[in-house]
Formats: C-alpha cells, structure tokens, sequence
C-alpha cells in the first residue's frame, strides 16, 4: 500500500485547492506575448477522446474514486483563451468546469455529467506586476512554482500550504493556510486582486479584474475569491498578491519573507506500547495547551505543529513541531511543548530534531506526486480540543480493522495566531475563531471496492460529531468545515442528521453575500457543481 502517512500533515490547506471548477490565466501583456512575456503563446487546442493528448490530461484528477469522460478538454494558455472556451460553451449549452493542480477531493471536476474541462496548468507565469505594485500569479502554477520563484526572486513568499504539486487556482480561491499562517495569516489575506472570466447576463464570457480597494466596482467579486472556494463565480486567470498594508514599489517587502531555516522536532509513539489511557493522555495534553497558546502574545506563537493520528495498521503515530531556525530561543520552545505533550503518559516516546533550508525543506516532499489512488476525507474545524470522549472515539477506530487500514489516518493541523485576527467577515472564509483543522481519511487500492474503508471513515466522522448530527455544526466546540476540504457527505441528510445546511457549515454568516455575488456576476449559474454557491431563491 502506498505511504498515505504523511499526506494530510503536508497538505497544511492545500490539498483540496488545485482541482477547481474555477480556473484561468493571464498576465499582464500575455495576451500578445504569451504566458512567458518574450514569446507567443502556443494557440488554446481543444482535444477530443481521440487525441492521445487527452488521455493525459484527462487522468490528472487526483481522487481515483471518480472519473469523467468530457467530450473535450482544452488546453488554454492565456486569459482570451479561456474567454473563446466560455463563449463556445454557453453557445452550445455545454456544462464547463476548469481544473488547475486537480487535486478536488470530490468530483466536481471528474463528472460524467461535464462536457467540457478548461485545463488551465499552462497558465503558470508568476512575476512582478508594477503597474498593480503587486505579484501576478497564474492560476495553472502550482504552489511550488510559486514557492521557487518568489523566493529567488525576491526573497518572499504566501502562507499557503505544503504540498508542492497543488495548484493555486483553487488553493488560493478557498483560503489557503499552511505552517507560515499562525505567523502570516491565509493566503486570502494576502491577495490583492483577482482576474476572473465570467458569463455575463447576456451570455457572454469577458474578463473582469477585482481588487481589495473598496472603491473598486468590482469589490464584491474580489471579496468572494478570499475563501469562497472554487467553482463558483467564473474561471479564475491570474491572482495579484500584496499583503495588505504594504506599501511602496519595491517587491521585495510586499509579501511575507519566510525564515531561511526550519527547526523541527518529530515526536513518536508505537502503537504496541501504547494504552487507550496514554492516547487520551497525550491528546488532552497537546490540546489543551494549544487552547492556552494560540493567540498572537503567546511567546509560543512562532510554533506550529501537526499530529499524525495513524492507524495501529502502521505502527505509530507521530506530532511534528516548527519554529524558524533563526529563533535563539527556538530549541528551548520546542523542548518545552515535546516535555508539555508527554507529561504524565506513562508511555515511551522518541524525539528526532533537525533544521533544514526552507526552501528546500519546503519543495521535497509531494505526497500528491505518487499516482491516483481513491480516497474518501472528511473534515472539521476545531474551536477547542476534542473532548475526551472524542478522543476515545477516535482511538477505537484507529485500533479496529487490520492490515486494509494502513492508509487510513487522522490528521490535526494548528490553526491560530494571525488568522484569528481578522473579523470573520472582512474576508468570505470567516472560521477566524478556530485553533485546529482535523482532517479524517482513507484510502484503498485501485480496483479495491473501498466499502470497508468509506464505511470506517464515515462512522468514525459520524461518531466524533454524534453530540451534534453527525457533523461539525458551528457552536462552542467546532467552527464547521473548510472549503478546500470539500465532503459531498455534508448535503446528504444520511450522514448530515443535524438540520443544518451544509453551506452553514462551510460559510457561516456570510453564505447569503455569497449568493448576491453569484447573482450578480453568474446569474445564470454557468459555474456549478454539487456544493456549489447558488443563486438566491435556487
């Protein structure tokens, strides 16, 4: 079985972001000079099954539970490409998705019902932009992409997340978080203006710019891109990013600036050594001092940590912490959250610690990079700890079942810091007020039916959320769901028992702005799929 282990702490946000129903491109002069600004463009090509090109690109969706057979795919390569793409459909009445990195964890992409897919990965220019004092950032770029270029470029970068091989197109449009946002907020925060092609009320594609100034006309679309998640409002072409705040043309201080290195420490436990008591010991442990360490004064606010939540299948489960290699004080504050941690457990564990370039640290490992595999992931934001009868759920599950469970896992990243400084609706992401990110997976071989697995990690989800339906419901405990984690499961009342729509539990208060968004500039709900932001009154 190929090694899941590490795929939800690296996803740090970004693993449902690249597989969008929303995507494109454009930089500034690209549309005369190509996406490379020296040379033209290749033209946009529009392939067919029969063409050996689409099945390439018709295997990029990452999810192997799902599959679609478009009747065609094309391959864009600047933002009037994607236009005569939207045109073509809606003069023919064609369903068009697009797709970035194609990491969607569920099928609004990989659909028997889309005829046509606008595979935007070759839009993947990234560079300075002085006439927005900001960076353009393709949508067909991937976050490693982005990652390389802004750092030898000009020595910044976004807190997005951690998988290299995840395209922007939707990682940015949903929010984005990784290990940098407890210090640096959401990519959201980050993003400046948005370049959408979108279906006007006449039917007809054109391209739109949206900015964060409050004066542009087109605010509402630029404030529906930070965390309104993909699909939505048109295909997305290029992003601009500048922090807010930053002012000036100098490139080099208009975005965070991450740490030169990384100091890590990785606790370990063996699941032979380990008792139902110790498991519950240990979480209660890590969650409440997280409780107690979140917030921006923490002396600890530099840390971020991640617990991989194994199955016994595997052997062991482990927690990684980080702090920027430069701290004086950083191995001081890494020793004391490993001694706060196992405190009193009555179990062994061990330590490894190392420091590693960021950039390199950050690049080598893609745990999206070894094929297609079906997965079913489930997901929750977390305003406290889990309870200790959450807990115990939890490691009855992770104990029960053998060998077919090696790559099911439960994953808790650290929320936080600077992302819960924002006002919840400053931005359409509003979980600013949650300290965790849980993430509840499976996967199988292909050809493997799954059953087991989807019905492991559905009434283990079921089971941890009993108290309120069976889901997250936003109350004291749990601030409801991310979008870039998208579950289908969420809008069917077999599994969503609590009476709340599955949009509250994405969005909140701020799903009924949404829709005046979607209303205004997609009122004929050409950009859909099943979670998709609907017109009022649908």
């Amino acid at each position: 079985m190929k090694d899941f282990s590490r795929r939800g702490f690296l996803a740090g946000g970004a693993a449902a972001g690249g597989a969008m129903a929303l995507t494109g491109a454009g930089t500034a002069g690209a549309a005369e000079t190509g996406a490379a600004g020296c040379l033209p463009a290749p033209p946009a090509t529009d392939l067919g099954p029969d063409d050996p090109r689409y099945a390439e690109l018709n295997a990029r969706g990452y999810n192997g539970r799902f599959s679609g057979r478009p009747e065609s795919i094309r391959l864009v390569h600047r933002a009037d490409h994607v236009v005569a793409a939207v045109n073509d459909a809606l003069r023919t009445g064609r369903r068009i998705v697009a797709r970035s990195g194609g990491h969607c964890f569920e099928n609004f992409v990989d659909d028997p019902a889309v005829q046509v897919v606008v595979d935007v990965s070759e839009l993947k220019s990234i560079g300075y932009d002085p006439a927005h004092r900001a960076f353009a950032i393709e949508s067909g770029a991937t976050l490693g992409d982005v990652y390389r270029t802004l750092y030898l470029g000009w020595g910044v970068t976004v807190p997005a997340g951690a998988c290299p091989g995840v395209g922007v197109g939707g990682h940015f449009a949903g929010g984005g978080y990784g290990g940098l946002s407890r210090h640096h907020g959401l990519v959201a925060d980050h993003l400046h203006g948005v370049e959408v092609v979108v279906a006007d009320r006449r039917g007809r594609a054109r391209t739109v710019l949206a900015t964060r100034d409050p004066a542009d006309p087109h605010h509402d679309l630029w404030w529906a891109h930070t965390g309104g998640g993909g699909g939505n409002f048109g295909i997305v072409t290029r992003y601009l990013m500048r922090s807010p705040g930053a002012r000036g043309g100098d490139p080099t201080s208009l975005l965070p600036r991450p740490p030169a290195t990384i100091r890590s420490v990785t606790i370990g436990w063996s699941w032979a050594d380990m008792t139902e008591s110790a498991f519950v010991r240990i979480l209660r442990n890590h969650g409440v001092w997280h409780e107690k360490e979140s917030g921006t004064d923490s002396r600890y606010a530099p840390l971020s940590s991640w617990l991989i939540l194994n199955h016994r299948a595997t052997g062991r489960f482990t927690l990684v912490a980080n702090v920027d290699g430069s701290l004086p004080h950083g191995k001081k504050l890494l020793d004391e959250y490993v001694a706060a941690v196992t405190a009193d457990t009555g179990v062994r564990h061990d330590t490894e610690e190392s420091t590693a370039l960021w950039m390199k640290s950050t690049l080598t490992v893609d745990p999206y990079a070894g094929g297609r595999y079906p997965f079913k992931s489930k997901a929750g934001l977390l305003r406290t700890a889990w309870t200790e009868a959450q807990i115990r759920t939890l490691h009855r599950y992770l104990t029960q079942g053998g060998d077919d469970h090696q790559a099911s896992a439960v994953y808790l990243s650290t929320l936080g810091g600077r992302i819960n400084t924002v006002p919840a609706s400053a931005t359409a992401i509003p979980h600013r007020d949650c300290l965790f990110s849980a993430t509840y997976e499976t996967s199988w071989w292909p050809g493997v039916s799954g059953d087991a697995q989807l019905a492991w990690v559905r009434d283990l989800y079921r089971d941890v959320y009993a108290d309120t339906g069976g889901v997250p419901v936003p109350d004291a405990a749990n601030g409801g769901a991310y979008i870039n984690y998208p579950d289908a499961d969420l809008t069917d009342p077999r599994w969503n028992k609590s009476g709340v729509p599955w949009h509250t539990l994405y969005y909140r208060d701020n799903y009924p702005r949404l829709q005046r968004v979607k209303a205004r500039w997609d009122p004929a709900n050409v950009f859909s799929h099943a979670m998709s932001v609907r017109p009022p009154g649908r």
